[in-house]
């Protein structure tokens, strides 16, 4: 963190995120399920609404209904900051299966044409269109080689289909394959290891201390990305929609590039809302005036702290 001022909290508004009362965190928090195959991602959301008998849940990052694990589910008012899930890194750990048998050699020459920047054409099936687009694999291993099973785990960008890569490492290999298992093993920052069953939160319901352990406060979701702190006295204009100007800076991230995107936090680590960044770190740093964040999404209620 690079500082701008140096300046603390000295006003009684807002609340640490880990002292939100229950109700609060219900409507500004997240919950790492481990999904099962078999049912959709929808149908997840579903069940969590219903569980906590809330309103609004939705998830970061689709999982086919034959795939399991690492789903983030954000609830309620947490559902703005959707961009920064669907956006984040992912880790998948699967079996593909080879229509023939080839030597262990030959795989890993294959897969390290796939490290780097790869080029796909979306699936049939897939719900975006279907024209060629490039996502970035930042580690691929094989793990192990069964007869014509080969067991791999990979690290992607946001929008990389596992499927679509089993496919093209048997046509690379000129045999053929396809994806026979897959699980997501981490999601941005969260890891299977993090991640809870349905039947937990079932089982939490109705107990506070137990429904704490497994909502967990939206901040946690962008701590991966570039962050601003700003003074207690520019929060509400940012609620009320205003860029983040250089002057409202106390502190930063020294990794913030142009068009990034940025969360914006109160001096208590409240996030107050997302948006996207108008000037590299460097910047923010030398200039003593400008428009640093465009803001984006709100999710700090206005007079949260009073102008």
């Amino acid at each position: 963190m690079l500082i701008k001022k140096y300046e603390g909290s000295l006003t009684p508004f807002g609340v640490y995120p880990g002292a939100r009362s229950l109700e609060e965190l219900m409507k500004n928090g997240i919950i790492v399920i481990d999904k099962s195959s078999g049912p959709t991602s929808n149908r997840i959301d579903n069940w969590v609404k219903e569980i906590l008998n809330i309103k609004k849940a939705s998830h970061g990052g689709t999982l086919d209904p034959r795939v399991s694990g690492v789903l983030i589910i954000a609830l309620e008012n947490a559902t703005k900051i959707m961009p920064i899930l669907l956006s984040s890194k992912k880790e998948y750990v699967g079996v593909i299966n080879l229509h023939e048998e080839v030597k262990r050699k030959d795989i890993e020459k294959v897969f390290d044409e796939f490290v780097g920047k790869v080029k796909q054409i979306p699936p049939k099936k897939s719900a975006v269109a279907r024209r060629e687009r490039t996502r970035e694999v930042y580690y691929l291993e094989l793990l192990e080689v069964d007869g014509r099973n080969i067991l791999f785990k990979i690290g992607t960008e946001a929008g990389f289909y596992v499927r679509r890569f089993a496919d093209d490492v048997g046509k690379k290999l000129k045999i053929g394959s396809h994806l026979q298992e897959l699980r997501r093993t981490k999601s941005g920052k969260f890891t299977e290891n993090q991640a809870i069953t349905l039947q937990k939160l079932i089982d939490s319901v109705g107990s506070e201390e137990k429904l704490r352990e497994v909502i967990l406060p939206m901040e946690l979701a962008v701590e991966d990305i570039p962050n601003v702190v700003v003074s207690d006295n520019s929060v509400n204009n940012i609620c009320n929609g205003s860029p983040v100007y250089i002057q409202a800076i106390v502190k930063f991230s020294d990794n913030i590039r142009n068009g990034d995107w940025v969360s914006i936090l109160t001096l208590k680590g409240e996030l107050v809302a997302i948006g996207k960044a108008n000037m590299y770190s460097q910047e923010i740093y030398e200039k003593k005036k400008g428009l640093a964040i465009k803001t984006d999404r709100v999710l700090m209620k206005k007079d949260t702290y009073p102008s």
